[in-house]
């Protein structure tokens, strides 16, 4: 048998695969429960604008009101003029149940993550922006690297950068709670209970047409939120947000 020789000064790395925590059991669980009731009320919303795509501004807005701008779409109800000459199935009925129920299971689900997040640190720890960071260099690198869809580094994929911080602040105390508030102010029982609910916005037909803008900037994050996780490595994230727990390369000496 050979002997082996061993040379001073020649080092051998070994990568070793560490299993570090990641996200917590709360944390995942409203992560699923939100990305499934947003789904369905994205189709359900969907079916509710296509029974009158025409949006209005003020109090009332109805076929003989001229609208604030109109979806170059049919109807599902012959009585709204859009200049097909024909209408798509009406579904209505089912879509208003679904959304209404599946905007309550989000309202819980936030409000119990909201609460989480305050009372265990994460909010502080991985959302709000480091002071370090808040500085134009650093949020417009953030930015460039986003453009360009450079995918982080190992050590980056683990935690937010300041541009996804400020996003995700954004998301959750703004436009999620704003979605909500103008999808209650369409609510006549909501309404007649509070009504600053809606005066706040002008009216109803006003609240409608911010819930419309607000939805497509929330679907927009969505899409944007997936390519980049597809980008940053899709096995590795959907393993952290279903077990809690990703692997991370690291050197053996």
């Amino acid at each position: 048998m050979a002997d082996s020789a061993w040379v001073p000064g020649l080092v051998s790395a070994l990568r070793t695969d560490a299993v570090t925590p990641r996200h917590s059991a709360l944390v995942r669980v409203t992560h699923w429960i939100t990305t499934l009731c947003f789904l369905a009320l994205l189709v359900s919303g969907v079916e509710i604008v296509i029974s009158h795509p025409r949006f209005y501004w003020g109090e009332t807005g109805n076929v003989l009101t001229p609208p604030l701008f109109k979806l170059p779409i049919p109807a599902s109800r012959p009585s709204v003029p859009t200049g097909y000459g024909y209408v798509l199935p009406d579904q209505n009925g089912w879509s208003r149940y679904l959304h209404f129920q599946a905007a309550w299971i989000v309202v819980l689900t936030g409000l119990l993550y909201a609460i989480s997040i305050l009372m265990t640190g994460h909010l502080r720890k991985n959302l709000l922006p480091r002071a370090a960071d808040l500085s134009w260099r650093t949020f417009s690198i953030a930015i460039v690297s986003r453009l360009r869809f450079e995918r982080p580094t190992d050590p980056d994929s683990r935690s937010y950068n300041v541009l996804q911080r400020i996003t995700y602040l954004l998301v959750i105390f703004f436009l999620f709670p704003l979605v909500i508030w103008t999808g209650l102010a369409m609510s006549p029982a909501f309404v007649s209970a509070v009504p600053a609910a809606v005066t706040v916005f002008g009216g109803q037909q006003s609240a409608r047409t911010i819930h419309f803008f607000v939805s497509l900037f929330l679907l927009l994050f969505l899409l944007v939120h997936i390519v980049m996780v597809c980008r940053s490595g899709f096995s590795s994230l959907m393993r952290s947000m279903i077990t809690g727990r990703t692997r991370s390369n690291k050197e053996k000496i």
